[in-house]
């Protein structure tokens, strides 16, 4: 236990209701939401294979004004492609190991994620949702943790928790998943393949690219997707555990019933956006159990609801969440689910 966490053993943090209990939670769901569908599985996947074959030919075809509109499509069934990796990491792809390692690794290779490195440290995230100083996804920092941080990773901080929070699964992409040291060894064989195959793609594929295409190519043809990807990447994972109503918890006070149901949110975003993603943003049945398919979490969030109701959060993607995400949800604070930058003197 770190000292920043003792500090506040000392007060009353019980909750007001008996905690959740996940096991009990999980019961409540119907055994049907957790089958593997191959045909529904694959239909995603040519959902996301469609979806960017008519998005790269609009950046090909359509006027070059309207590049940002191709960019912002094209990206966006690019996260779908994120979408059907991360179900097969989570094995509820398909029923064989070897089918969810392989579609997972081709899935990534676009993006230049390491597919098992990712897998593991989002394994890590589950178990570990919204506890402090443990999950690795976008847990705030103590004040007096900041204060004592050096500038430059103070600013690069108040960056991404504020309105460049876009730019957050970037560095998380960059500062993990390769780093051997954030894996057990038992696990590194599978992360140094993962790490060695987008590395050999990106050292191919850049290059032929730009050869053929020239470096504007490399930023229209990738880059700008890639950065688009990025950004829904940010918004969702950001969104699904930080509003300014949810807290983290420090390890003595957290409970992954309450944590797994009252700590992730259902966010609401245009319909387009949800079914090139594959219903991602249905994220609280995900994190009740990650054996249930991508295609099946709506009916499960439904089941949930008219179970759990009461500790289920909801919200409509807009601008005003965004923006109360960026001016609230800065650092954590004992009494309260988050204190802000101006709150804390900063």
């Amino acid at each position: 236990m770190t000292a920043t966490t003792e500090r506040f053993i000392a007060a009353d943090l019980s909750p007001s209701k008996a905690p959740l209990q996940l096991p009990e939670i999980i019961k409540s769901l119907p055994k049907a939401y957790f089958e593997k569908d191959t045909a529904k599985a694959w239909k995603h996947v040519l959902i996301s294979l469609s979806a960017a074959v008519l998005g790269y030919c609009a950046i090909v075809f359509l006027p070059a004004f309207l590049l940002p509109f191709s960019w912002v499509f094209t990206g966006t069934a690019l996260t779908g492609f994120f979408v059907i990796g991360h179900d097969a990491g989570h094995r509820s792809f398909a029923k064989r190991r070897w089918v969810n390692d392989w579609v997972g690794h081709i899935a990534f290779l676009p993006l230049i994620y390491p597919f098992h490195a990712w897998r593991l440290l989002h394994d890590h995230h589950h178990l570990h949702t919204n506890k402090m100083e443990i999950d690795n996804a976008w847990y705030p920092w103590y004040a007096d943790d900041f204060a004592q941080t050096p500038p430059l990773l103070q600013a690069l901080y108040k960056l991404v928790r504020g309105y460049f929070w876009w730019t957050g699964s970037i560095g998380h992409w960059a500062l993990l998943h390769f780093d051997l040291r954030n894996f057990k060894q038992r696990d590194r064989a599978k992360v140094i393949f993962s790490c060695s195959l987008v590395i050999v793609f990106a050292a191919v594929f850049f290059p032929v690219l730009i050869a053929t295409t020239g470096f504007w190519g490399f930023i229209k043809f990738w880059l700008m997707p890639w950065m688009v990807y990025h950004f829904w990447m940010s918004t969702f994972t950001i969104v699904h555990h930080t509003i300014p109503e949810i807290s983290f918890q420090p390890e003595h006070k957290w409970n992954a019933g309450d944590a797994q149901l009252a700590g992730t949110v259902h966010c609401s975003y245009p319909r387009w956006i949800e079914i090139l993603c594959h219903d991602i943003n249905v994220h609280v049945p995900h994190h009740i159990s990650t054996g249930i398919p991508s295609y099946n979490l709506r009916k499960a969030h439904a089941s949930l609801k008219e179970n759990w109701g009461e500790h289920i959060v909801e919200r409509k993607f807009s601008w005003a969440l965004m923006k109360s995400i960026a001016t609230e949800c800065h650092l954590y604070h004992p009494d309260k689910p988050y204190q802000s930058f101006q709150e804390a003197g900063f």
